[in-house]
């Protein structure tokens, strides 16, 4: 209701971050107060790993929009390129900690990491060349993950991100934000603060030099912060490719 309140139309959501009636509830309450209809806003969501199977796919979908009590989704994404095997268990894992696959083979879409510390320009470049329109995720570094380490970097206190931030009186969010909105990408920043969801829309009153550009983009150091490791022996393993 906040990020609707503070100008947000793209809302991306997920079976697997068992927040969709929420979502949908606070949508719902914003087009009863009038604020919004239906067709202003770009809603996503995605199929989880363990519905790929060709029965499953509607089923998951349905899950989805019951949750959501929407009629239909703007866009439904593979949220990761690797079946998992069917069932209520969201990562089915062998003796050895790894995803149980299910036999599926598929050719799919799904949103990509992207930050400074993972700039992915070949990957956007050939996106581009092609008229790929490329989604962005983790784009201030998720600091909060659960899987973060002791001693991980974090994009939002690196001081050449700061120096920058100080520059134009903004924060570090908002330049890295900023960062991929003049790389013509779609950037899809989380947060739960009104405060920040408000901040994190206000990117549209300034410009970064192509200097800042150009040091943003070098900070990139191939550094993943979702490498679906768990999947690393799965034959759909996406990031063995050369992308």
């Amino acid at each position: 209701m906040a990020a609707i309140d503070a100008g947000y139309r793209h809302f991306d959501s997920a079976y697997s971050y068992k927040n969709e009636h929420e979502v949908g509830e606070g949508i719902r309450q914003k087009i009863q107060q009038g604020v919004v209809k239906r067709e202003d806003l770009f809603v996503v969501s995605k199929l989880w790993c363990t519905f790929h199977e060709k029965s499953m796919v509607k089923v998951g979908c349905q899950k989805t929009l019951d949750a959501l009590k929407f009629d239909y989704l703007d866009m439904y994404l593979i949220h990761w390129p690797v079946g998992f095997k069917a069932g209520d268990t969201m990562f089915p894992l062998d003796e050895n900690g790894h995803a149980i696959r299910s036999n599926t083979n598929i050719l799919e879409t799904w949103e990509v990491e992207c930050h400074p510390y993972l700039t992915q320009v070949k990957l956007v470049e050939y996106c581009q060349s092609k008229g790929i329109a490329v989604t962005v995720y983790s784009p201030l570094g998720s600091p909060d993950r659960p899987s973060a380490k002791p001693g991980d970097p974090v994009l939002l206190v690196d001081p050449r991100i700061k120096k920058i931030a100080e520059k134009y009186k903004k924060t570090s969010a908002q330049v890295l934000l900023r960062f991929q909105i003049q790389r013509n990408v779609i950037v899809i920043p989380k947060s739960v603060t009104p405060e920040r969801i408000k901040e994190n829309f206000q990117i549209f009153d300034f410009e970064l030099t192509k200097d800042e550009m150009d040091t943003i983009l070098s900070l990139n150091r191939n550094w993943r912060l979702c490498d679906m490791e768990i999947c690393r022996k799965q034959k759909d393993y996406p990031f063995a490719a050369e992308f």
